[in-house]
């Protein structure tokens, strides 16, 4: 089929190179020449395990192609996805929809026979029947279907999402636009991953409901954590006993100081706000995103804690500052609150992550990028371990402790044991919801 790919951001360039290994013709669009240059180059913008090869595989055998021209991509498509951002929209908490709508309209003037919309944006329940009225109204003649069909890719593990989903959810109005996502999705069918047909509204319910309900696991945990540190509990011992439950499971029940990224944050916001506004407020989420915030708050004071209730003067090395390991991702990432909270306290921040350099450089100011984790240490008062790269996983804490001025580790994402700390030679350890910190001014 011939397919063409609105938005070449995370979701539609991922979305379009695994569409094109299914054998499809895709032609991926973005309005920025110096990014469809990129891509052209055989370079991806952003960084996604195994997506540059596979783009590669797929550009060389003709099956993937990238352009400026949005009318001549989408003249005699079969199917026009719309994969562009909805970025929180200030000052009501909603998602904005003004580069749906845009692309909505683009899209309706350069429809050549019919065609499926679909949109893999996630967007608040109605804004599909508001693009199909977009359409319609800017070109009356067009023959289209819109379709909602969201995406469920994990940061770091998008290409295998893709291929291997959990699910595929399609919101339809009609059989033949069914019959159009059948035969894009064929080869999964192959796989028996599960496809969930259903109405348009359902379909975009179902995206926020499921994220939310994933960042409600984490905040819930992180809450758990806080108590856990007054009573004496091991939230990594209790996380293991809840997730062996299968009506809970295990994913998302990990400790740390609070979720991020280019979907929680925002996707919660806009589906509190839908609620407000069908005046069915969704207290428990309202509850998520105050916590979530609060979280983050709460790992600046466990460091100042560490550091003898200062920063100014002190030397503190921060190891990872992505929102989650395996990208390159700094959308509301917990080190966005706690790296400027040291800065501007007087610490010197020294930073090591290894694909966060070239998003955080502008976004962290004021800090000191280093390329591993021994040389940041070195002559610093405390290491802060922030996001759990596998490079982070296996360090010879020993060394790191004997060359520090202050051999002090906060253990943010519950990596090491306290005992591990111990030996290694650390003198001050606090971690995210576990006993046995040691050395700090509360003690």
């Amino acid at each position: 089929m011939r397919i063409a790919m609105i938005g070449t951001g995370y979701v539609g360039l991922v979305s379009g190179v695994c569409l094109s290994d299914f054998g499809h013709d895709v032609v991926c669009v973005d309005r920025d020449p110096a990014k469809i240059e990129t891509l052209r180059a055989g370079r991806a913008p952003i960084y996604e395990p195994g997506l540059e090869p596979l783009m590669a595989s797929n550009v060389a055998a003709g099956r993937l192609t990238f352009t400026t021209d949005l009318p001549a991509a989408v003249a005699g498509a079969q199917a026009v996805f719309i994969a562009v951002g909805t970025p929180t929209r200030r000052g009501d908490g909603h998602a904005d929809l003004s580069f749906v709508m845009a692309a909505a309209a683009e899209i309706a003037g350069a429809l050549d026979g019919y065609s499926v919309v679909v949109t893999k944006s996630t967007v608040p329940v109605g804004t599909n029947r508001q693009v199909a009225a977009a359409i319609a109204a800017a070109n009356p003649q067009a023959e289209f279907d819109v379709v909602s069909n969201p995406e469920f890719l994990r940061e770091g593990a998008a290409i295998d999402d893709f291929m291997r989903p959990d699910r595929v959810v399609v919101g339809v109005q009609s059989e033949r636009a069914a019959a159009v996502m059948a035969e894009i999705y064929r080869p999964l069918y192959l796989r028996e991953a599960p496809i969930v047909t259903t109405d348009l509204e359902s379909a975009e319910m179902i995206k926020y409901a499921a994220n939310a309900f994933l960042a409600t696991k984490i905040t819930f945990i992180n809450e758990v954590a806080a108590l856990c540190e007054k009573v004496g509990a091991d939230v990594k011992e209790v996380s293991r006993g809840m997730g062996l439950d299968g009506r809970i499971g295990n994913k998302f029940l990990h400790a740390g100081p609070g979720y991020g990224g280019s979907c929680f944050p925002k996707d919660t916001r806009a589906l509190a706000r839908t609620g407000q506004e069908a005046a069915a407020p969704l207290r428990i989420l309202e509850a998520v995103i105050e916590v979530n915030d609060q979280v983050k708050r709460r790992m600046v004071d466990k460091i100042l804690d560490l550091l003898g209730g200062r920063a100014n003067g002190r030397v503190v090395a921060v190891l990872g500052v992505t929102f989650k390991p395996g990208t390159d991702d700094m959308r509301e990432a917990p080190s966005l609150t706690i790296v400027p909270a040291l800065v501007g306290g007087g610490a010197e921040v020294r930073v090591v992550d290894p694909q966060g350099r070239r998003e955080g450089a502008g976004l962290l100011p004021g800090v000191h990028w280093h390329d591993d984790p021994y040389g940041a240490a070195e002559g610093a008062d405390a290491l802060v371990i922030l996001t759990e790269w596998n490079e982070f996983r296996a360090l010879d804490l020993a060394r790191l402790a004997a060359s520090m001025r202050q051999a002090k580790l906060a253990d943010l994402r519950n990596v090491y044991t306290p005992a591990a700390a111990r030996a290694a030679g650390f003198t001050a350890y606090v971690a995210t919801g576990r006993s046995g910190t040691f050395g700090l001014s509360s003690d």
